[in-house]
Formats: structure tokens, sequence, C-alpha cells
């Protein structure tokens, strides 16, 4: 390889950062909406479906019950948890009337767990508009009465934001740029997602999702989804072919996840969604999907090439490989700076991003050899695919 070569062939990582922050922009940000509900604020239903999430429950039932939003309920799906998720909810529901506690009939065949929690506590539920929130979330006060005003700004049906990703152990702060960054490049900033009219460029944030009432009963809701990996995608592809409006919000600064705790759950959780759900994602149509399985392990290779390239031409002593290796080496290193400033992950953390791309490779790998089956708290489930 030629130090000629070698430049042009770096081009891809050098670029990526340059790629990375256009595809970011432009962003809709809910804290340029009001604070203060709408004058005629509308019942709103937050339901929460709940399986083993004893550590969660508390904290996430008690955010939503401190928003400034006048008029709210909250429904509590206990899905047959065995940890005290159950108890902690009763015992919300016998200090607050606008708690109540349901607790979903056996899990039908055909169903993904989360999806008949949410169906089991849609039906159940009073509000002008649905609200899903996972039980590892947080909100603040202003939360709610921003978004039912982004709602009818953009006369949207369904609204879903995109939080703070929390990250508090040394796996998360490896592992989980990684995988927002295959998001940020894939999706772009949530006004590429606004604007689009395909459907495969339509993604939801599962963690918060509110749709108007209506219009979830007529697509179908989750029942409509109920055999997805992926339901908050598929909800809100859904909502695209049947000609609904969804608007997506940046909304960092009042709205928090902390989706995984250590390596074991980031795999188990990751290796759920990345085949089955990367499938659904992927562009190009069925010429696309076909491709998946033989393109999906390519943005690790991309994150592990370089650094092994140039420890590979150090040993060998090629000046060229080095060369390569080095420049592409510090753009990716470039990329991962700016991008756990972005998500206010600790910047040091950038300089392990090959041990992330490792953990990458394995997830990715072990997603494409368990394919359409997933395991999950404790079920089995062999997922949908698009056809």
């Amino acid at each position: 390889m030629s130090t000629t070569a070698a430049l042009v062939a770096a081009a891809p990582w050098v670029l990526m950062p340059l790629v990375g922050a256009w595809r970011a922009q432009p962003n809709l940000d809910l804290a340029d909406f009001p604070a203060d509900p709408p004058d005629d604020p509308p019942l709103l239903s937050a339901i929460v479906p709940a399986r083993n999430e004893a550590h969660n429950i508390d904290k996430c039932a008690r955010s939503i019950l401190a928003s400034s939003y006048p008029r709210l309920e909250l429904i509590i799906v206990d899905d047959h948890s065995t940890d005290g998720t159950g108890a902690i909810a009763l015992a919300l529901a016998a200090a607050d009337v606008r708690v109540r506690v349901v607790t979903p009939d056996a899990l039908p065949d055909g169903w993904f767990g989360k999806q008949w929690a949410c169906w089991s506590g849609a039906g159940q539920a009073s509000g002008d508009v649905l609200c899903f929130f996972d039980a590892d979330t947080h909100q603040q006060p202003d939360f709610l009465a921003r978004a039912v005003n982004v709602m009818r700004s953009r006369d949207a049906h369904l609204f879903t934001a995109m939080g703070a990703q929390e990250t508090g152990s040394f796996w998360e702060h490896v592992v989980q740029p990684q995988v927002f960054s295959m998001m940020l490049m894939r999706y772009g900033g949530t006004e590429r997602m606004n604007r689009s009219r395909k459907p495969e460029e339509k993604i939801a944030n599962g963690q918060c999702i509110l749709i108007d009432r209506a219009a979830y009963f007529e697509t179908g809701g989750h029942e409509a989804v109920k055999h997805f990996v992926a339901e908050d995608m598929a909800l809100a592809q859904r909502f695209c072919v049947m000609g609904k409006t969804s608007v997506a919000v940046i909304a960092t600064e009042s709205f928090s996840t902390r989706m995984y705790t250590s390596l074991h759950e980031l795999v188990m959780g990751w290796s759920k969604n990345l085949f089955v759900a990367g499938f659904d994602a992927m562009p190009g149509g069925k010429l696309g999907r076909r491709l998946y399985p033989f393109v999906m392990l390519g943005p690790a290779v991309m994150g592990l090439a370089p650094p092994l390239a140039l420890v590979a031409g150090l040993l060998g002593g090629a000046p060229d490989v080095v060369l390569w290796g080095a420049i592409t080496s510090f753009a990716l290193l470039v990329w991962w700076l700016v991008l756990n400033i972005a998500i206010r992950v600790p910047v040091r953390y950038a300089l392990l991003y090959p041990l992330g791309a490792s953990v990458l490779f394995y997830i990715m790998l072990r997603a494409l050899l368990r394919g359409r089956n997933v395991r999950w708290k404790g079920r089995d489930y062999v997922a949908t695919l698009s056809k």
C-alpha cells in the first residue's frame, strides 16, 4: 500500500465525524415548547408496564405523579412480577387516588410481554392521550405539559422523546456509545425523521410514547405490533403507513432512562434488539433486508480495523499500514470524544473505543446466530421480521 493509497483508504473514517455531525441535525427540542399546560388540558393516562421492576418502579411512578400537569392518571401494569413490584405498586395506589394497578391475563400466544402489558393497560385507561413509559424512566415535572404542547403545535397523533441515556458503570460507558452511534448514523436528527414520509425512516423510543387515544385504537395499537421485538419502531412505521402524524423530540433536560446496569444486561438487552430490529430498520426495501445479515457486523468491524491495523503495522514494520492505522484510529478517537460529550459519557472512555467495538462485535454476532429467537425477562419468543 502506497502512502497515497493509505490516505485515500482512510477517507471513510476521516469523514465519519463530519458526517455524524451533519446527520445529527436538525433537532426539535422539547425545551423550546411552553412548560405550562394548555387551557383545556386533555386527560392523560400514563401507562407503565412493569415486569420485575422493583428496583425502578417507585422512582418512575413518583416522577410521573410529581408532574405539574393537572389532569393525570397512572396505571401500573404488574406483568406477573415475582420480585415485589406488585407490592410497591399497590402501596403507591393506596397513597394516591390517581394510581391504579392492573394485572393482565396470562400472556397469549403470539404476543410479546411488553405489548400485552401495554394493551392491557390501555384497555383500562380513561385518558384522551395514552402515555406509555418504561419502568426505568424518570421525568421532570414539566415534561408532560411540554409534550402535550408539542403534540398540539404539530397536530401529531404520536409523540416520542429521545431523552438522556444514563450510564453509571464501566461497561455502560464503554458499550452504550457504540450502539447510540449506530442509531445516530442511521436516523440522524429528529427533524429528519419528522419530515420523512417513508415508513422505514420512522422510529419511536419505546421508553416514552404518547398517542392520541382515537388514533391508538384506530391503528390497532400494541395489538397490531404484538409480534415485533421492536414494538416502538413498528408502531411509528404503522402510523406512517396509515397516514398518521408522528413527532420526535430531543428531551435530554427533562426525561432520562438507565437501560442497563451491567455487562450481562447490555449483552442480553442489545442481543434481543440488534438483529431483529436492525432487520426491520434496514433501508433499501426487500433487498436491504436480505443484505442485512451480511452487513450488520460492519459498524463493529469499522471500529476494530484501525487499531488492529496500527498494531499489526508496528509489529510487522509496515509504514504505510501504520500511517493508515494512525490516521483512522485518530479520526475514530475524535468521533468518540465528540459523541461522548454529546451523550454525557465521561470523555476518558473514548480512549477505550476498541474495547467497546469488540463487545459490540460479540453482541452483534450473538444476535445474528440467535436470529429470530429472543429471550427476555424469563420468556422466550420467536420474533416476526418485516417482509
